[in-house]
């Protein structure tokens, strides 16, 4: 009998669980987790997270999620992911990667009405001692720096807001909102740009600016949004009647410390538009803009293209009358060379090739970023932010953007017609333009701070490899750094970058700007239309005239 008795106990064991376990089958349904809170707290979790499951099951739910594998194991649902459509069968499977939470995105919206809460203090990169307090990010980034894939399409469907007004239906092209940034030094000109950029839109409404003034009140200057004449006296300039779209961070000049740090602050102005654009503070836009830079894009049927060029020069290309553009060229970037200086050697793109675009039905694939002007949607700006840290650099801010968002998965295209010109410092306005002062005049204040900065934009898109990581600054790189998308060194195989050697395969455009490029990638985007699938192409450019001198060959 006493060799029984361990067996005997054994199946009183078991009985004892089965019948607990029926009794809590027996349990009415639940609603909320508070009708527990009697409970031990690890039971009360356990009898929650039982019960749900529960009515899953005999309601067939399943999460609403784009992103889930094929895989067909299916998997426990619980309290966090009890949300979705009834439907006939259950089949739930882990996601590929984690689903970032996108914020809702509203129109209208306007920082100045946002809570304290939606600010932040952070400290001036370039004194590392005045406090500044600033608008939060409206998004953290979509994607990982370790995120392998694209983010979904899903995902970047969410990055939308749309203006209904005057019987516009939802997701129409001329719904679309329109986010666009402008960093502005003391620049007298910014004036004209605002009110060239409402007046000449076709859909003004859905359009919201946000500007970074950099002023000197005790010498003069005037704020971007000022109007020529106090509103009630003239209620139709552009900045009285739209006052309610335009968002203004003005700061000291004394705390300017060159574009990137004031771009930075105007990325921290966005709010979920579905197209944000950025641009200089002296540009002139031309009739109906909107209606044609939202059809340019929508062209490349790619929602990670990001259209972007030297703009061209104002003067002789806009119709004085119409207003419309005299130009039927336009640029191209795809001419870069390495130069050195005081902070280190690193691309600097030169003059671009402007012709008639040899691609009619589209933008053009290019493979460099140009900062006067570009032109994506909205995830662009969250994706693949103005770094924090880089006080005092100029040359590099383009290759540090461009490159970065080569690795998170965007595409860079030319324009095919130009919508807007930009006013340079020679010829008729060479007088005008040279008394803008410029941001360098505070050189002597941050003295050091940019070849500090230059270290750690090399060090972070792959441009210094012999630089030892140690002594660069690594701060929040999982915002600023680069993305596993596409590798960098695959960006520099491409195009003929040699970064051990510091120099370029030459004569690029001569791949780029007769079309050639955009014949052979284009055709590789994904069926989804999230960027270019890179896996697929295989090509290395080589100069083609190694026996010339770097010049732009047609």
């Amino acid at each position: 009998m006493g060799a029984f008795l361990p067996l005997l106990l054994a199946v009183a064991l078991v009985f004892y669980v089965l019948g607990f376990i029926q009794s809590i089958q027996s349990l009415p349904d639940i609603g909320e987790a508070s009708e527990f809170t009697h409970l031990n707290p690890i039971l009360g979790r356990a009898v929650l997270n039982y019960h749900k499951h529960k009515i899953a099951k005999q309601q067939k739910i399943i999460p609403d999620n784009n992103n889930l594998s094929q895989d067909k194991n299916n998997v426990p649902l619980d309290a966090g992911n009890l949300r979705g459509n009834v439907i006939d069968t259950v089949v739930v499977s882990p996601p590929k990667q984690s689903v970032p939470l996108v914020p809702e995105a509203k129109w209208p919206v306007s920082v100045r009405d946002e809570s304290e809460d939606t600010y932040e203090t952070i400290v001036h990169p370039g004194d590392n001692t005045t406090p500044m307090k600033v608008p939060r990010f409206w998004s953290p980034p979509l994607m990982k720096p370790s995120d392998k894939e694209v983010m979904s399409k899903d995902t970047a469907s969410k990055v939308a807001s749309f203006d209904t007004t005057k019987g516009k239906l939802k997701g129409s092209p001329e719904s679309k909102t329109i986010f666009i940034a402008i960093a502005s030094y003391r620049d007298f000109e910014c004036r004209e740009t605002l009110d060239s950029i409402f007046k000449r839109a076709r859909h003004p409404e859905r359009v919201r600016v946000a500007v970074v003034d950099q002023l000197d009140t005790k010498a003069g200057d005037l704020p971007c949004h000022t109007p020529n004449e106090p509103c009630e006296n003239a209620p139709d300039q552009m900045a009285c009647l739209y006052k309610s779209q335009i968002d203004v961070y003005e700061m000291d000049s004394r705390l300017a410390i060159g574009p990137v740090f004031a771009r930075h602050i105007g990325h921290r102005l966005y709010r979920g538009e579905y197209y944000a654009m950025q641009i200089d503070a002296h540009v002139t836009f031309v009739t109906d803009w909107d209606l044609d830079v939202v059809e340019q894009i929508e062209a490349t049927n790619n929602d990670m293209a990001v259209l972007s060029t030297y703009l061209t020069d104002v003067v002789g290309s806009i119709d004085p009358v119409t207003f419309k553009s005299l130009r039927k060229t336009r640029p191209i970037m795809c001419n870069t060379d390495y130069e050195g200086g005081v902070q280190g050697a690193h691309l600097r793109h030169l003059s671009q090739p402007e012709r008639r675009p040899p691609i009619l039905d589209m933008p053009q694939m290019q493979p460099y970023w140009a900062a006067g002007w570009s032109f994506s949607r909205g995830h662009f700006v969250v994706n693949v932010p103005y770094d924090l840290y880089q006080p005092m650099i100029f040359q590099g801010e383009e290759s540090s953007i461009g490159i970065r968002a080569f690795t998170y998965g965007y595409d860079h295209y030319a324009p095919q017609r130009s919508i807007c010109f930009h006013t340079y410092a020679h010829g008729e306005n060479e007088a005008k333009r040279n008394k803008v002062p410029r941001f360098w005049q505070n050189a002597n204040h941050y003295a050091g701070t940019g070849k500090k900065a230059m270290k750690r934009l090399l060090g972070i898109i792959g441009m210094l490899p012999e630089l030892d990581p140690s002594t660069w600054d690594h701060r929040d790189e999982d915002i600023y750094g680069c993305g596993s998308v596409r590798p960098k060194e695959v960006f520099f195989k491409t195009f003929g970058i040699d970064v051990h050697r510091k120099k370029v395969e030459h004569h690029l455009c001569s791949f780029v700007q007769g079309g050639n490029m955009h014949k052979q990638f284009q055709p590789k985007l994904r069926l989804d239309g999230m960027g270019i699938d890179y896996s697929k192409i295989d090509f290395q450019f080589k100069d083609p005239h190694p026996e010339l001198e770097q010049e732009m060959l047609e």
